[in-house]
């Protein structure tokens, strides 16, 4: 899922990142990397596609399962209702 810096020719721009996020929010776990690609509104290269995924994955935003679909892990509104009612506290 990694993707070296030096082999990056151009960055994804934030409305790109943004629809390949909701893609995977409206088809979590039912698509693999391919067949995402190939649902997205708007098409783009597939370099700039792994760019995206890679970024996903390593900022904790989607998961990989064993049969390789991907599936949206980030849900901060669960970790702030969870805060309220006691269970979870936020240091920092």
């Amino acid at each position: 899922m990694l993707i070296e810096q030096k082999q990056i020719l151009r960055y994804p721009r934030l409305d790109t990142v943004l629809m390949v996020e909701k893609t995977i929010q409206d088809h979590d776990g039912e698509f693999k990397r391919k067949q995402l690609w190939k649902a997205l509104p708007k098409k783009m290269m597939y370099q700039t596609f792994q760019v995206i995924l890679t970024y996903l994955y390593q900022s904790g935003k989607i998961s990989v399962d064993a049969e390789g679909k991907i599936g949206w892990i980030f849900y901060p509104e669960r970790v702030k209702e969870r805060s309220k009612k006691g269970h979870l506290v936020w240091r920092g």
